[in-house]
């Protein structure tokens, strides 16, 4: 049975830029446009109606932005879609309060349409993380000075599972570092997930620098 195509809502406040988001990504037989939203405040409803896999979330938009779009969705649906920035910086404080408002990663809109579609699938997996490097520079800008407490509720092992997740590795990764079985790979992210109260691994790891737990430079608890 063919696997379905991964369902896409375009959130951007700019026509042009969602009219030619939809036609470069309709044109891939695994990406599924399904609507479009010019503001945050249609995000809800729209992902309501047409249930998509990922949201591509523009940041700044005029009302509620896509922060706050982002924060609402986490907060009000029990399976709210991935959400995947889109942004022109990297290094922004809007993407920052974006992750830790639970989007899963950004991609910046001068990325070309091969780089976009599989930032997408990625997210839309949920195995791995989006440009780690950048993840990790960013969690670690904001990590508060000192020595925070780390997340203690958290088991040897699944200490040992979130600092690989913030090293960027995916579950088969994880796997065969530690020599476990995927799936028991899978039961400890999801219970780290859980512990943390983290929306994905992304931010996941932020909260791993914010606590203390990861330290910047290469530090550990």
């Amino acid at each position: 049975m063919p696997t379905p195509p991964i369902s896409v809502l375009i959130a951007d406040d700019d026509p042009l830029v969602r009219t030619g988001l939809r036609a470069l990504l309709a044109a891939r037989p695994e990406i599924e446009p399904v609507a479009e939203a010019s503001g945050g405040d249609q995000v809800l409803p729209l992902v309501r109606a047409h249930r998509p896999d990922v949201v591509l979330m523009d940041v700044r938009m005029p009302g509620m932005d896509g922060i706050e779009a982002t924060r609402v969705l986490r907060e009000t649906l029990d399976e709210p879609p991935q959400v995947l920035v889109i942004t022109t910086f990297e290094n922004d404080e809007y993407v920052y309060r974006a992750l830790r408002a639970g989007a899963a990663g950004f991609i910046l809109k001068r990325s070309d349409i091969e780089q976009i579609a599989r930032a997408i699938l990625t997210v839309a997996a949920g195995d791995g993380l989006l440009f780690p490097e950048a993840i990790r520079s960013l969690a670690a800008e904001h990590a508060p000075p000192g020595n925070a407490h780390g997340p203690m509720a958290l088991t040897k092992r699944e200490a040992e599972v979130l600092r690989l997740i913030a090293e960027g590795l995916a579950n088969q990764a994880i796997a065969a570092r530690l020599f476990l079985s995927l799936e028991t790979v899978k039961t400890h992210v999801r219970s780290v997930l859980t512990k943390l109260g983290a929306a994905n691994r992304t931010e996941a790891v932020i909260i791993a620098y914010e606590s203390g737990f990861v330290r910047p430079r290469g530090g550990r608890s």
